[in-house]
């Protein structure tokens, strides 16, 4: 079985064979703006990406890079993405993965490539060579320094550790912004000693971010960076359905992470749609419901405005439902049944809203047997003020 650890910035157990680096090189002004994960030997390894079409550069150089399922570093650069940059955005890429593997005597093929920030400028890649190239690389176990040099507009680290008998799961994500993650989240990385074959571990990634990161939306913008990766070490064996279940239970907690440091938000919602025909309508239903705009902005103002809801519900395509059965509750009251308002519960809802950070909405379509749970949050004036300036 796991131990989970609920963590956010105390020190905590490393998967054996990994370590970590963390500085500034000159991409922002002052803030550590690079960071890597190296391994002692080549891990089996999976990534899972961004499907905006409009990617980073590093996006294509990852996915050849990983396709043996096989990584042994991961070089991030942050502060600004290297979208929009076109070839020599690209060469800049070659160039930080060639100095990294002369310093790390790493194959080229074996560096994972990431890069976040504001889209459109290119990286400064005379600071960074010239910096890479007169320092020496010191590596060390405590991951706080490259968790701090991955961030951008995030408050706070987000780091998860669990065990699974002998072996451990080391998880670090960033990200608070322009997420709506369509097969990943921002960044996220997850350690982990236990063995791990080769045809397994992809599946086994995709089965935990399906149940986490893609769950979860702060603004409905996808991401042109969003990257998840794998590796593990092979040092331990564990039982496969313990890992996976470890596996499934970090990820969901570095996706919530993401969410309760999303720019501005004050209030996190968790919608589930019951009864739905397929899990798949659920989930576009909840979808629709924490990225429109008017429902972000009502539970910002403490408002029970329900018609948003049914609005959002009724938008969202291919939703199969019969209007007349729908109900919608927050926590424990209906606010919506039999096509007319619960107007004894208003008030309770009201305050309910106002009183808690963490607000659970369901909607009960009555069509079907299936359920599913996003995660989305508030629209404050806060995130307005952060975008609104964000590049300058």
């Amino acid at each position: 079985m796991y131990r989970k650890v609920l963590f956010m910035g105390n020190y905590e157990k490393v998967p054996k064979g990994f370590k970590f680096y963390g500085t500034h090189v000159g991409i922002k002004k002052k803030r550590k703006d690079f960071g890597l994960i190296v391994a002692d030997a080549i891990c089996h390894a999976a990534a899972v990406f961004t499907k905006n079409t409009f990617c980073g550069e590093c996006i294509p150089i990852g996915r050849a890079h990983v396709e043996n399922a096989e990584l042994q570093a991961v070089v991030v650069t942050s502060g600004i993405a290297n979208v929009a940059t076109g070839q020599t955005g690209r060469e800049n890429e070659y160039r930080i993965l060639d100095s990294v593997s002369n310093q790390l005597q790493i194959e080229t093929n074996n560096i994972l490539p990431s890069s976040t920030g504001v889209i459109g400028p290119q990286l400064p890649i005379d600071l960074i060579e010239t910096f890479l190239d007169a320092e020496t690389i010191e590596l060390k176990e405590n991951y706080e320094d490259f968790a701090h040099a991955i961030l951008t507009t995030d408050q706070q680290i987000k780091v998860r550790s669990i065990t699974i008998g002998e072996a451990t799961i080391l998880g670090v994500v960033k990200g608070s912004g322009m997420i709506e993650p369509n097969m990943a989240t921002m960044l996220a990385y997850v350690l982990t000693d236990a063995k791990i074959e080769k045809e397994e571990i992809y599946p086994m990634l995709k089965t935990a971010v399906d149940q986490s990161f893609n769950t979860i939306s702060i603004d409905s913008d996808t991401s042109t960076s969003d990257t998840v990766a794998f590796l593990a070490s092979r040092h331990y064996d564990v039982d496969k359905a313990a890992l996976q279940m470890g596996l499934n239970q970090l990820c969901k907690e570095l996706a919530l992470a993401v969410v309760k440091d999303a720019e501005g938000a004050t209030k996190t919602m968790f919608v589930t749609v019951k009864n739905a025909e397929s899990k798949e309508q659920a989930k576009l239903a909840g979808k629709s419901i924490i990225n429109s705009p008017l429902v972000k902005t009502a539970l910002f103002g403490n408002d029970p405005n329900w018609g948003r809801i049914a609005m959002a519900l009724g938008k969202t395509e291919g939703l199969v439902f019969d209007l007349n059965k729908v109900e919608i509750y927050y926590g424990d009251y209906a606010i919506f049944s039999n096509n007319n308002e619960e107007k004894q519960h208003i008030d309770q809802i009201a305050a309910y809203i106002k009183q808690h950070e963490d607000i659970y909405l369901t909607v009960d379509l009555h069509h079907g047997t299936e359920c599913f749970e996003v995660i989305g949050c508030d629209l404050s004036y806060e995130y307005v003020k952060i975008n609104s300036d964000y590049s300058t």
